[in-house]
């Protein structure tokens, strides 16, 4: 079947705009020819710095026949209507309508067949359409020109079927191992032209290259790569930078060293789109990657050095930012928070701290932690913000708090802390496990959740400007990993408690726990999260076994029975049990059953020993079971029925304290 190749060519699109404009213009460009009545099409799109591309590979040489039915009016319609109609549509005879009953009534219909046009005939229509529908996050004019393209469009080609129907025709390779044009009739042809021409057309391929040149000088200097997040992130932007990627392998004097490695790495990555290497101990090695778009001559050592010398003062920079930042301790930066604005409502990050150590000491005196490094910990945890260091590099902040409390010769504890306050970043990365960084870590983030509620700056719908979503997923993962008993009703309005349960419901439906077993948790335990947490995953384990299974069918019957009795009387049955009206064995043996496995019960909760408590009520199971098959609730004689009706009521109300046997650590 015949192929369509669309490329458009221009100078250099931003790294990070690629691969989103791949999908896009694939997306755009499936939208268009469906239109056009072209359907399960198999499309691929690529892009480099210079070419946007996208390939269909089975599209038509002819756009397919159209029917469209049209609906006329009322057979009973007056005769105008249907001469009017006939008219409009070019009908001679009635021969050619249709009488279809829909509704409420009769109509004439038609059917119109349009006769499909070659493909080559509406292809340029389509082309153009889809670049003027085409949106850059950023985009921009040239010259005289009323085009709009992310960087100044130098060509379009556009080949159908072997034969070139938009642009010259001539397509062209890397811009300076290969200046001159080529012609290509076919996707693979043009793929395989590119490649001679140095340049890989599949992202993926250009990324999976990189990776092993990189893999590959690694360990030829017995060193390694750290594949974490940042990697893959300079992995996928370098991919953007280069068409024909040549991995190189720089050094740095060894004195740089002395700078603590993050601010090193984030200067290669951020600034130099560099990869920095480690020996095997995690340590920064004075070695690092470069990838050229060209392969250079002898081994591309006047490229190295350029690299090398534009990276050395990169560093020095580094290095200076370093040692005056130590030049002042960190204490006394804490006044410099009052001339930055947190926030037009909430006043400064000085006034930001001063709340943030406010509820620090509550938090370290509820969980029995160390007050004073608590409190200094929260009072220093912003104060790198108005260092050189993390003013060049914000992603180092709390990371530069650390070093330069420790240099100041904090408690080590406090230092981690101010590192640890900002965790976590993202819903897998790591939560902080010491006291006092867990203490400081939600202090700032409920402060940020009461404060923003107050103001009522609260999240709607998918907008989240100030990540209070993440801030309480931070609050919960925190609790939850770190086990925390914490009544967070004291530390929070009751709105901001609202929304961190609501959170914690998505966090438990994720871990595919059923709604059911969260709520009654969420009922009986109000401002616990570990607690809420643990019940309903205890409670949903135990209620998914065949014994749970089993006994679950039973309550229901109970609840469904009692509940509708409760309803038709308008009454709360409250499981008072008469004995002198239990008629039958069952019934009797039941209430004594129950009576017992509630005295088990608060040993069980005394004893923290909630396996203990699923037992418990296993053993009752036949007791009701033959309660159920042998008794009629509903006797006739009223007396006897309320005394069945308050059984019932017993048997909920032990579910329900059974319910609650989660709470416990056991």
């Amino acid at each position: 079947m015949p192929e369509l190749l669309v490329e458009f060519f221009s100078e250099e699109i931003p790294a990070r705009m690629q691969l989103r404009a791949a999908e896009d213009l694939k997306n755009l460009a499936a939208e268009h020819l469906a239109a056009a009545g072209f359907a399960d099409l198999q499309m691929d799109s690529y892009v480099t710095p210079r070419r946007l591309v996208f390939v269909v590979h089975n599209l038509p040489i002819q756009q397919p026949d159209r029917s469209e039915e049209i609906k006329g009016p009322r057979v009973d319609a007056p005769e105008q209507a249907l001469n009017g109609f006939m008219q409009a549509n070019n009908l001679i005879s009635l021969n050619d309508i249709e009488k279809r009953e829909i509704g409420k009534g009769t109509h004439y219909f038609i059917t119109q067949t349009t006769k499909g046009l070659k493909t080559s005939e509406v292809l340029e229509f389509i082309i153009l359409r889809i670049f003027a529908q085409f949106t850059w996050p950023k985009s921009m004019r040239w010259g005289n020109s009323m085009q709009v393209w992310v960087r100044p469009l130098q060509q379009a080609n556009v080949v159908f079927d072997g034969k070139v129907i938009m642009g010259s025709g001539e397509f062209y390779g890397h811009r300076f191992l290969s200046p001159r044009p080529f012609k290509a009739n076919s996707f693979d042809q043009y793929k395989g032209e590119l490649k001679k021409n140095y340049v890989i057309l599949d992202q993926r391929e250009r990324r999976d290259e990189i990776l092993t040149q990189v893999g590959k000088l690694a360990a030829e200097q017995k060193l390694s790569l750290h594949t974490d997040d940042a990697f893959e992130k300079l992995l996928n932007e370098v991919t953007g930078l280069v068409e024909w990627p040549t991995a190189m392998l720089g050094t740095f004097e060894a004195e740089y060293l002395a700078v603590p490695q993050e601010c090193l790495i984030a200067t290669m990555r951020a600034n130099q789109k560099y990869f920095p290497l480690f020996d095997d101990m995690g340590k920064l090695a004075n070695d690092f990657i470069v990838i050229a778009n060209v392969p250079g001559v002898n081994g591309g050592k006047e490229i190295i050095a350029g690299n090398e010398r534009v990276l050395r003062a990169r560093l020095s920079d580094a290095k200076f930012f370093y040692d005056q930042d130590l030049k002042t301790r960190l204490d006394s930066r804490i006044e410099k928070l009052k001339t930055i604005q947190f926030h037009e409502k909430l006043g400064t990050l000085y006034e930001k701290t001063a709340r943030v150590a406010d509820v620090a000491k509550k938090l370290a005196i509820a969980l029995n932690a160390d007050e004073k490094l608590t409190v200094r910990a929260a009072q220093l945890c912003k104060a790198d913000l108005v260092s050189g260091m993390v003013g060049e590099f914000p992603e180092l902040q709390g990371i530069m708090g650390r070093y330069y409390a420790l240099a100041d010769g904090e408690d080590a504890a406090v230092a981690e802390a101010i590192r640890d306050h900002y965790q976590p970043l993202g819903p897998t990365a790591a939560v902080p496990c010491a006291p006092v960084s867990i203490i400081v870590a939600l202090a700032d983030k409920l402060d940020t959740l009461n404060e923003f509620f107050r103001i009522g700056e609260k999240p709607t719908g998918s907008k989240d400007p100030y990540a209070l979503r993440r801030a309480a997923l931070g609050v919960i993962r925190i609790i939850l990993e770190n086990k925390i008993q914490l009544p967070l009703s004291q530390f929070v309005r009751p709105d901001v408690l609202e929304f961190i349960k609501d959170r914690l419901q998505v966090v438990l439906r994720d871990q595919n726990i059923t709604l059911e077993n969260i709520q009654s948790a969420m009922s009986n335990i109000l401002d616990n999260v570990y607690l809420i947490a643990k019940a309903a995953k205890d409670s949903d384990k135990f209620w998914k076994t065949a014994a749970g299974i089993k006994l679950g069918a039973i309550r229901k019957r109970a609840l469904n029975i009692l509940e509708a009795e409760e309803r038709k009387d308008k009454v709360q049955y409250n499981g008072i049990i008469k004995v002198n009206l239990l008629v039958e064995d069952v019934e009797k043996l039941l209430a004594a059953e129950l009576n017992i496995a509630a005295e088990k019960l608060i040993k069980a909760f005394g004893e923290r020993n909630h396996s203990a408590a699923e037992q418990i009520l296993i053993q009752l199971e036949p007791f009701l079971d033959r309660f159920f098959e042998q008794v009629m609730v509903n006797a006739s004689e009223t007396g006897i029925r309320v005394n069945r009706l308050n059984l019932l009521s017993k048997i909920r109300s032990l579910f329900q304290q059974f319910s609650n046997f989660s709470q416990l650590e056991g």
